[in-house]
């Protein structure tokens, strides 16, 4: 099984941290995130860790260089990272067709090794994460769930839309061959028609809402995590998920 990692985005609404570097390379006791994917990834063990890169792309590199993992992580570089990340997974088009089972994370999360191994380990093939214990607002990505199938994937659930309960996804995703070709198509699409300024999510969501049934997910409540958009993430990420991490 094959990783790849969404690493290319500039960070600003972090504010000054987001600047210094990426940040996948934001450091929580003393270990960055991007360590953490890869000592996690390793110890499930994925074949292979792909990096779309953008922002800063050499400091990411010269992080694998350092963590001695140039011969397992290879990273693919994304020249349009200012805009959707769409474009992101536009550049990983060559692994999605690869013909391999895959996961794909965002790198800006840190998060508890048994939530990834929930993720590598599940008997669903085509897998999301659902965080049941989540506040409500515009930012948190949506999974909306109804009588056990996933009936939405988005910030902005639709006005009526019926279901059941509702959780966060923590944006990591398992993909099996065949469906992760199928992304790569509908990514193409969202190139081909000009929309670079869309979040990846919506070619995942074209695919969930077209085919339900091909999908599950594994419900991680409980389980700490954190993604890492805002300065008070960070705050949220040192005090409250490092004390708590299963390490």
């Amino acid at each position: 099984m094959k990783a790849i990692i969404l690493a290319a985005g500039v960070g600003r609404r972090l504010g000054k941290d987001g600047q210094v570097q990426p940040k996948c390379l934001l450091k929580f006791n003393g270990k960055s995130l991007l360590e953490r994917h890869l000592d996690y990834l390793r110890h499930v063990q994925i074949d292979e860790v792909v990096i779309a890169v953008g922002y800063q792309a050499q400091m990411i590199q010269d992080e694998i260089k350092a963590l001695g993992a140039e011969n397992w992580v290879n990273t693919v570089y994304n020249p349009e990272y200012t805009k959707g990340s769409i474009l992101s997974l536009w550049t990983l088009r060559e692994h999605l067709t690869a013909g391999d089972d895959l996961l794909l994370m965002d790198a800006d999360v840190l998060y508890d090794h048994r939530i990834i191994e929930r993720l590598v380990k599940t008997n669903i093939p085509n897998c999301f994460l659902l965080d049941r214990d989540f506040e409500p607002g515009d930012e948190p990505v949506k999974l909306c769930v109804k009588d056990g199938y996933l009936v939405e994937f988005r910030k902005q659930v639709p006005v009526g839309l019926a279901y059941d309960f509702a959780g966060e996804s923590v944006g990591f995703f398992r993909f099996e061959s065949a469906f992760a070709q199928r992304l790569a198509t509908r990514t193409e699409y969202y190139v081909t028609a000009g929309r670079h300024e869309e979040p990846y999510e919506e070619a995942i969501r074209d695919l969930l809402l077209e085919t339900p049934s091909a999908f599950g997910y594994e419900d991680i409540t409980g389980l700490p995590w954190v993604e890492i958009d805002f300065p008070e993430d960070i705050k949220r990420a040192q005090n409250e998920i490092l004390p708590v991490l299963g390490e």
